[in-house]
């Protein structure tokens, strides 16, 4: 196994890596919308939320040899299913090649934010 570490996505807030790779796989571990230059939660709302999670998202998948239309599955937890809607506008503008997905409302998420996503995909 291979620990991928980017300064371009938040540092782990916890004993986990952002990333691993076994094998050609890579699991990225779940991103918030945590600014990484600042450590600051970006934007209030869900469609800015989303946007800053899918930049955290690339930066983790490019230093994995990765990249979006290479993700297999992904899992998307909402505070309210009520976003559901508009975080499928963002999230569709990255995930373009439609891989495998689940996506649940849960009661509460890091830092209060809306939204985490995890990947899993085809690494170099």
């Amino acid at each position: 196994m291979k620990v991928v570490y980017t300064d371009g996505a938040p540092e782990a807030i916890g004993p986990y890596s952002q990333a691993i790779i076994t094998g050609n796989i890579v699991f990225t571990s779940g991103q918030i919308p945590i600014d990484p230059a600042t450590g600051e939660i970006v934007g209030d709302c869900i469609e800015t939320q989303a946007e800053q999670v899918m930049k955290n998202l690339g930066e983790l998948l490019k230093a994995a040899g990765s990249d979006y239309g290479k993700a297999i599955k992904t899992t998307c937890f909402l505070a309210d299913m009520a976003d559901f809607a508009a975080f499928n506008e963002v999230y569709g503008k990255y995930f373009v090649n439609k891989p495998a997905r689940s996506c649940v409302a849960v009661k509460t998420l890091p830092k209060n934010v809306l939204c985490e996503v995890e990947v899993i995909a085809e690494a170099e």
